[in-house]
């Protein structure tokens, strides 16, 4: 079985549409990472040198490969992120090799097998 990660960066208010999308959709978990800072295009507003910027977090989901592109389109449009710019991104990477995963794997190839 072969998998991809997906790594949405969203603001920490969209957080947990973007994880409870994903595993309407297939996902069977996540890990999120809080707190993490970025830059778009424009520049963050200051208020006397300090950086006025909501908070960011960074959600990794490791995925079936096959359902991988499904998700990613999923939580981008119930996270608006092209809707309304500077609201996230979501990347998807492919994993050479994952190990700690044989409960997933086990689960999904029944439900892949229920599908085809």
């Amino acid at each position: 079985m072969h998998f991809k990660l997906i790594i949405a960066f969203v603001d920490d208010d969209k957080t947990d549409l973007v994880l409870k999308t994903a595993r309407k959709h297939g996902a069977k978990g996540a890990t999120v990472i809080t707190s993490a800072r970025g830059e778009g295009l424009k520049q963050n507003k200051t208020f006397f040198g300090l950086m006025l910027e909501a908070q960011r977090d960074v959600a990794m989901i490791l995925v079936e490969e096959h359902l991988s592109r499904s998700i990613l389109e999923k939580i981008a449009r119930a996270a608006e992120f092209e809707a309304k710019p500077g609201s996230g991104i979501a990347i998807q990477i492919d994993v050479e090799d994952a190990i700690g995963v044989m409960g997933q794997v086990e689960q999904l190839t029944h439900e892949l097998e229920d599908e085809i």
